[in-house]
C-alpha cells in the first residue's frame, strides 16, 4: 500500500502546479490513513451484514412461535468468524471512534443481505451440515470475494463516503481477504487485525521513500534517460518516468530492500496504473540501470540481488510511448 500510495502522491505533486513539499509529505500520510479507515470500514460490513441477518432471524423466531412452526436457521446469523469478528477489540476501538459506520445505510445493508440470502453460495452453506468454524470463515471469504470485492454499488457509496476510498477499494480488498484467512478461534477477541504500518520505520519508508523522489528527482532521470540512449526520452509514458524514479529512489536510499525485490514490486505498479507494455519495459530499465549503479559503485548493493534471469534489454526496440 505504501509504494502505491508513494506512486500516487508522486504523480499527483507533478501534475499540481504549486509544488509544496511539505504538504504533499502531510497529503501522503493522510492518504495512508484514510486507506487504513477503508479496511476497518469493510470488516465492519461484515458485522453490520451479520446484525442484519440476526434481525431476520428474531423475526422469523416471533413469526414461528405465532403459528407453531419450525424455528429459522440460526447458523448464518451466529456465524462464528462473524461473530469473532464482531467482537474484536480492534474493530471495537475503531467504530467506537468514528460517528457512524454503516448505521447510515441500512437500506442498502439490507439489499446485501438479500442478495447474499439468494446467492449458491450461502445455498450451499445453510444446506451443510459442516458446523466448523473453519466452514464459518470460509463462507465469508466465499461471499466477500463474490459479492463485495467488485460491487459497483459499494464503490459508489463509498466514494460518496470518502473521495479516497474509490481509488483504495481494490487493494484494501485484498487485505480484508488475507484477514479473514488469517482469523484464528484461538485468539478470540484479542485477534490482531492488519496494523496501520509494520513499525515506525515502516511510516519513515513512507515520507523518506517520496522525499528521495522528489529532491533528487533531476539525478534519477539522467541514470534513465542514459539508459534509452537510443530512444526518445521525452516519449515514454508519464508514469513510467514517475515508478522509474521513486523505484530508483527506493534502491539508493533503503540499503536492506534487495534489488530484486524493488524491482518486482514497481514492475507489477507499472501493470496497473500504467500501459500495457510498461511492466516489460520498466523491468528491463530498471535492470539495466541497477547493474550500471553497481558496477560503477554508486548503488552499494550486491550484484546478486539482481533477478539472474532477466528479458534481454533491447536498446533499439520503440519505448512504451505516452498515450
Amino acid at each position: 500500500m505504501i509504494r502505491i500510495k508513494v506512486v500516487q502522491l508522486t504523480y499527483a505533486y507533478y501534475q499540481n502546479g504549486n509544488k509544496n513539499m511539505d504538504n504533499a509529505e502531510k497529503e501522503l500520510v493522510f492518504s495512508l490513513s484514510k486507506a487504513y479507515d477503508l479496511y476497518n470500514t469493510l470488516l465492519a460490513l461484515i458485522v453490520a451484514i451479520t446484525k442484519e441477518a440476526r434481525r431476520h432471524v428474531e423475526i422469523a423466531e416471533q413469526r414461528a412461535r405465532r403459528e407453531g412452526t419450525a424455528m429459522p436457521s440460526q447458523k448464518f446469523s451466529y456465524n462464528k468468524f462473524a461473530i469473532q469478528l464482531e467482537e474484536n477489540k480492534q474493530l471495537n476501538e475503531f467504530i467506537g471512534n468514528q460517528k457512524q459506520v454503516w448505521e447510515n445505510d441500512v437500506e442498502f445493508v439490507r439489499k446485501l443481505y438479500s442478495q447474499i440470502e439468494q446467492s449458491q453460495i450461502f445455498q450451499e452453506y445453510m444446506a451443510s451440515d459442516d458446523d466448523s468454524y473453519e466452514a464459518d470463515r470460509e463462507l465469508w471469504r466465499k461471499l466477500y470475494k463474490a459479492l463485495i470485492q467488485d460491487n459497483d454499488e459499494i464503490a459508489a457509496l463509498l466514494e460518496e463516503k470518502s473521495l479516497y476510498w474509490n481509488d483504495d477499494k481494490e487493494i484494501v480488498d485484498t487485505f480484508v481477504i488475507k484477514t479473514i484467512k488469517r482469523f484464528d478461534p484461538k485468539n478470540g477477541k484479542n485477534q490482531e487485525l492488519l496494523p496501520e504500518y509494520k513499525d515506525i520505520e515502516d511510516k519513515d519508508f513512507a515520507r523518506k521513500l517520496f522525499r528521495s523522489t522528489i529532491l533528487n528527482a533531476d539525478q534519477y532521470q539522467r541514470f534513465m534517460s542514459d539508459a534509452s540512449r537510443n530512444w526518445d526520452f521525452s516519449r515514454l509514458a508519464y508514469m513510467d518516468v514517475v515508478i522509474m524514479q521513486i523505484a530508483l529512489a527506493e534502491m539508493l536510499t533503503f540499503p536492506n530492500i534487495p534489488i530484486s525485490v524493488t524491482i518486482n514490486e514497481y514492475v507489477e505498479l507499472a501493470k496497473v496504473y500504467s500501459t500495457p507494455k510498461s511492466g516489460a519495459y520498466i523491468n528491463g530499465m530498471l535492470d539495466s540501470i541497477a547493474r550500471h549503479l553497481v558496477r560503477t559503485g554508486r548503488l552499494m548493493k550486491s550484484i546478486d540481488q539482481i533477478r539472474p534471469k532477466r528479458p534481454e534489454f533491447i536498446q533499439d526496440d520503440e519505448p512504451n510511448a505516452e498515450q
